[in-house]
């Protein structure tokens, strides 16, 4: 039986083929000596910063409607998981 793909992987998936794909055509147009080839490769540099950046925010908006925990959220250490109620129980 196959495990259904959550929309956090089929957006990563979406950027790793964008990326590629931007990769591909930043090396044509370094390579190329066609008309535009300035424009297309300013634009596929900017693309390749811009794309994560988004998919990042996606992530993040995405754990905020679920109320979930994702590899987005600012708290790196993640929720203490001693603690169920999720108050800060830490000394002043």
């Amino acid at each position: 039986m196959k495990k259904k793909k959550s929309p956090k992987q089929i957006a990563a998936l979406v950027c790793v083929v964008l990326l590629a794909g931007m990769y591909l055509l930043t090396l044509i147009a370094a390579l190329g000596s066609f008309p535009g080839w300035q424009r297309l490769f300013s634009s596929c540099l900017i693309a390749t910063v811009a794309l994560p950046i988004l998919l990042w925010i996606y992530i993040w908006l995405y754990g905020k409607i679920k109320d979930r925990h994702t590899i987005a959220s600012f708290d790196l250490g993640g929720p203490d998981p001693q603690n169920k109620s999720g108050e800060n129980t830490e000394e002043k």
